[in-house]
């Protein structure tokens, strides 16, 4: 008899998704303990990342020594936000760790990190399609001055002055980081008629027809020189900590537009509050922030009526295009098979 492949999924599974992870092969034998560790979860990780990722009545199940046990006996894992920090370490099987969220940098600060261990994320395969939206979203709420709006609400009093719209048609864009996400906010700011220009770390891979342009990093600083409108859409990593910092916002356009749905750590917040203070910015929309993980956002940046403030939501969607298990699904194939898995981590680029 074929020995069982051993996969524990640690996030809430559905039926269907249940169903399609046994539906790989018999050999599987899947343990949904989705909730189990809540409780460890709440012991090591932040309050305001306890408050924000896991459920309020959730205190997780079993004892230590049943966690133990189902971690021993596992060969692969099914992870999401956040995750446990000694997870290697209390699983000596392990070779492959597949995580629901796209982004590597979610498993800085645990053990899997530069691990022996397979470690394969969602990248190109999450909510891109919503996120794109955000993005449009927040250059139109800038753009079109409905910030104003806002502030004119609580004051009851009309400015028609006060608004100074901007149209998107015709103006250019940089993408940071022209992955899943990334092409698909280029995709849809050409419909917009908008020029787009991308920054990616491989340029000569095929340029999406979209896209008027894509370069390296080194390109960066040119780049934002050109455009009105910037999506912030690359992973974080140590190369890109802090890649929009004053040099770069020096070179921004006054009155441009700045969107980040990556990672807060991805701007420099002291060279961001310094350029809103010299008025060179027209607003930003951050769906992340420096340390978000840890604490509030810097109070600056709640008040500034230029600052659209979004707890990390751009992903939200009523209508799901979440590919997660879909592509667990398709890399289990390959690894029962022994073949490359999808979206593995290459802990020398981070991501």
């Amino acid at each position: 008899m074929t020995d069982k492949l051993e996969i524990l999924s640690l996030v809430r599974l559905g039926e269907r998704e249940k169903k399609s992870i046994e539906a790989v092969s018999t050999r599987v034998h899947l343990v949904d303990a989705g909730g189990w560790f809540d409780g460890e979860l709440r012991d090591t990780w932040p309050l305001y990342a306890v408050q924000r990722y896991l459920p309020s009545e959730s205190r997780g199940h079993g004892t230590r020594e049943e966690r133990d046990a189902l971690l021993a006996k596992a060969e692969v894992v099914l992870g999401g936000f956040p995750p446990l920090l000694d997870l290697r370490s209390r699983a000596p099987r392990l070779r492959w760790f597949h995580q629901r969220p796209a982004g590597a940098s979610n498993l800085l600060g645990t053990d899997l990190w530069g691990s022996d261990v397979v470690v394969t994320t969602t990248r190109g395969h999450a909510e891109s399609g919503a996120i794109a939206e955000y993005v449009v979203g927040g250059f139109l709420y800038f753009a079109r001055g409905l910030h104003k709006a806002q502030k004119q609400g609580v004051e009851q009093r009309f400015d028609h002055h006060a608004f100074m719209p901007i149209s998107l048609h015709g103006k250019t864009v940089c993408v940071i980081g022209v992955g899943g996400i990334g092409n698909e906010v280029g995709q849809r700011c050409a419909a917009l008629g908008m020029r787009v220009i991308g920054i990616r770390r491989n340029p000569a891979e095929k340029v999406p027809p979209h896209f008027s342009r894509i370069d390296g990093p080194d390109e960066l600083l040119e780049f934002l020189h050109q455009s009105e409108f910037i999506a912030v859409c690359c992973q974080w990593t140590p190369e890109t900590t802090h890649l929009l910092s004053t040099d770069a916002f020096n070179a921004i356009k006054p009155d441009s537009v700045l969107v980040n749905v990556a990672r807060g750590e991805i701007i420099d917040e002291k060279a961001l509050i310094n350029s809103l203070n010299n008025n060179h910015l027209r607003g930003v929309a951050l769906d992340v922030y420096e340390g978000e993980f840890n604490h509030a956002p810097d109070a600056i940046l709640w008040q500034d009526e230029r600052v659209l403030l979004t707890p990390h939501v751009s992903g939200g969607t009523d209508d799901t295009k979440h590919q997660g298990v879909d592509l667990f699904c398709e890399n289990l194939s390959a690894y029962l098979t022994g073949g490359a898995l999808k979206n593995a981590i290459d802990w020398n680029q981070g991501y």
